[in-house]
């Protein structure tokens, strides 16, 4: 069995929902991410074998997403190209598939990863397809109904959260230590550059003028720590997390 290396592991910066990056699809943001991560490693796209890209909301993407990304960061049009949806772990399942491939001998070089562009999820009208006889049509968030709820339990995954924590007996007061130390340190990793071997600048255009170059994470600057503690269960009425 063969020994796998990874020789390169970048991402684009993190924005916010509806942020910077709203205006580029996920397959855009893929190929951003890909691109940086062969020139990063010195590795010519015709050398890449395969593509795995894991990827939730696919809808109104078009087809086969992780081609698109392949095509976009330069990889040919012969190089196999596949999307997994595995819902949060999707990314991590294209990472092993692309692995199990190189320790089985099926190729020596992959790009595997995943993309994302929650603000870009669109809504669904189901019934429109063969038109409303009478009465009202309803919209259906996709990002909710494809990404954000238990399609078995129908509840808000965050529903699930509030059940670890009650499970757990972690009260709302560490969640929101948790969370303030979590912005902190992205802060303060930021300011000392420690995410700049890992972040990929990604230009976005502009109505008018040169892009914007992004380069660091949108988040950790748009919080107000003195309202965490007042915020109001997001999900369950007697919950804990916000």
């Amino acid at each position: 069995m063969k020994q796998v290396f990874i020789v390169s592991a970048v991402r684009t910066p993190l924005g916010s929902f509806g942020g910077v990056l709203s205006s580029l699809s996920a397959t855009q943001l893929g190929s951003a991410a890909i691109k940086g991560a062969l020139e990063r490693a010195g590795v010519e796209a015709a050398l890449v074998e395969e593509v795995f890209m894991g990827n939730v909301c696919s809808a109104n993407l078009g087809q086969a997403p992780a081609r698109q990304a392949a095509l976009g960061a330069g990889i040919g049009l012969n190089v196999p190209c596949t999307t997994v949806n595995k819902v949060c772990s999707s990314g991590m399942k294209a990472v092993m598939f692309g692995a199990q491939a190189i320790q089985l001998g099926q190729a020596d070089l992959i790009v595997a990863g995943g993309m994302e562009s929650m603000s870009n999820v669109p809504y669904y009208v189901p019934k429109a397809r063969w038109g409303y006889k009478y009465g009202d049509a309803t919209l259906v968030d996709g990002l909710a109904k494809d990404g954000l709820t238990d399609a078995y339990h129908h509840t808000a995954m965050g529903v699930s959260a509030d059940n670890t924590a009650r499970k757990y007996a972690i009260s709302r007061e560490e969640q929101d230590r948790f969370a303030v130390r979590s912005y902190q340190l992205a802060a303060q990793a930021t300011q000392s550059g420690d995410f700049g071997d890992e972040i990929v600048p990604v230009e976005v255009p502009q109505r008018k003028g040169d892009p914007l170059l992004v380069s660091e994470d949108e988040e950790y600057k748009r919080v107000n720590f003195e309202k965490i503690p007042k915020l109001r269960p997001a999900f369950s009425k007697d919950g804990t997390v916000t």
